[in-house]
């Protein structure tokens, strides 16, 4: 009886010893950081490369409305030179360049400019969306990673409970004639209990005169014996039972959270375009990247450099410029050019200028008299500024939302593993005081199950409150545009 106690103390050793350990271990440095990965997610993600070039193709359109319109060149050539007074014409050279209105080269390279600029503050907003795609992913491989090794550390315990289990189990069947676990050997044990009883009655029966009652009484106490002894058995058996569905059950969720891992990874590897089956190597703690100490009330500076805002504001004033251009086109176009025209001498003429070439100076000018399509050019650029006005109050009012929200859940998710944790740190000193209740058959293996349940969904809470902390704050920067 020694040798058990001493055995029930160690594994009682061995529990509390588990208990303290807690759910996360010390941080260790890994190849790939976060920062890392983000910064090759920025380089080599598909997405954010189109936006780049969508900004560098929009640079290249700024050239293009910057330069004056082709000037124009024609050519003519006389078969049979033609016979003037002063000699015969035998070619004609026109060289014409049209000039547009005042304004309109320069608001069309306003325009453009404005619109390469929007193009670049939606290549920044997918750079941000993707930075928060991965730093939200990468939450969800710790969240799965973290629940594994709760499920792992669980199953150790409960391994632990059933070594505990069994020594009381086989205390309890010590000198009776339950030491099987064969449904056959239990029945067996029970038939001889029941003769030996019977024999005693009888025996019992000749005397019962000199001592009424004692063999009666001596064969009860050696069948409630027995009686005790079989239902001490089973209830051990049955404790070991339950013990092994709930190691199954673990190591089911764990099967299921190594599947989850796969798929996760394969997405946040899809974030960096590499191989989907890249191993993605995630630390033992998570770092937090900012806090939310308080709700700015003037939500207005709270979102304006978020970049969606900033293009909207660049393509208004695009629009604007558009607008100016369109007016400006609606006025003359002017061309100033040169004709030359190549004549030789004429044997018929004894003029002075016979034989000389001319030159001759051209000014043309354009006349915009068909005004429908200026006016509706326009009229399209104020509605698009118009559009793009409200579209600034719309998309402004959504993030000011998302920015409550996310501030909301920052803060919920912060009172959440506040309060997890100090359920799970009771449910870990209530699970040291049952364990000890239960060695010394105080407590029962359904309260030890039931506490040790409630500290898994206290752990695994935890680990979900921390992750979505991490989370919200991501999205909270995400949302004011502000860097990791």
């Amino acid at each position: 009886m020694i040798t058990i106690n001493n055995k029930v103390n160690r594994i009682i050793l061995c529990v509390i010893g588990w208990i303290s350990i807690g759910n996360f271990a010390e941080a260790f440095t890994v190849k790939d950081s976060l920062s890392q990965y983000m910064e090759i997610a920025a380089r080599n993600n598909p997405l954010v490369i189109q936006r780049y070039y969508e900004y560098e193709a929009a640079l290249q359109k700024v050239a293009q409305v910057s330069a004056l319109p082709d000037p124009e060149f024609n050519a003519g050539v006389f078969l049979k030179p033609m016979e003037l007074t002063d000699g015969k014409q035998v070619a004609d050279f026109k060289l014409m360049q049209m000039f547009p209105w005042f304004g309109v080269i320069k608001n069309g390279r306003d325009e453009m400019s404005l619109m390469a600029k929007a193009k670049y503050e939606q290549f920044l907003d997918v750079k941000l969306q993707i930075n928060f795609d991965v730093l939200r992913t990468w939450n969800e491989l710790y969240k799965i990673k973290q629940s594994i090794e709760i499920s792992k550390k669980s199953i150790e315990l409960l391994k632990t409970i059933e070594r505990l289990s069994i020594v009381k189990f086989k205390s309890s069947t010590t000198g009776t004639a339950f030491l099987s676990k064969d449904n056959n050997s239990m029945q067996l044990a029970n038939n001889q209990s029941s003769s030996t009883g019977m024999g005693n009655m009888s025996s019992g029966g000749s005397n019962s005169a000199n001592t009424p009652g004692t063999s009666l009484q001596g064969n009860a106490s050696q069948m409630g014996g027995n009686s005790m002894g079989s239902q001490s058995g089973v209830s051990g058996l049955s404790d070991l039972y339950r013990i092994k569905i709930e190691i199954l059950e673990l190591e089911n969720s764990i099967e299921l959270l190594n599947n989850t891992n796969k798929t996760v990874s394969a997405r946040f590897n899809s974030y960096l375009n590499r191989p989907v089956s890249t191993v993605v190597l995630t630390p033992d703690t998570l770092a937090l990247f900012s806090k939310v100490t308080h709700v700015d009330s003037n939500y207005d500076k709270v979102v304006e450099n978020n970049p969606m805002l900033s293009m909207i504001k660049f393509e208004e004033q695009a629009y604007e410029a558009k607008e100016k251009m369109s007016r400006a086109m609606g006025y003359p176009m002017v061309g100033l050019g040169i004709n030359y025209t190549i004549i030789n001498k004429s044997e018929m003429s004894s003029s002075p200028m016979n034989g000389k070439n001319m030159v001759m100076p051209m000014v043309s000018l354009s006349i915009p008299i068909f005004r429908k399509k200026y006016d509706a050019m326009q009229k399209e650029a104020q509605l698009l500024s118009s559009a793009a006005r409200q579209n600034y109050i719309a998309v402004s009012n959504t993030l000011q939302t998302e920015y409550l929200e996310a501030v909301q859940l920052y803060k919920d998710a912060a009172r959440r593993l506040k309060i997890n944790t100090e359920q799970r740190d009771l449910a870990k000193k209530s699970l040291e005081i049952i364990i000890r209740n239960f060695s010394s058959a105080s407590s029962s293996l359904t309260d030890v199950l039931r506490v040790r349940q409630q500290l898994l969904e206290y752990e695994y809470k935890s680990v979900e409150a921390l992750t979505d902390l991490s989370t919200s704050a991501a999205l909270i920067n995400r949302i004011t545009a502000t860097l990791y």
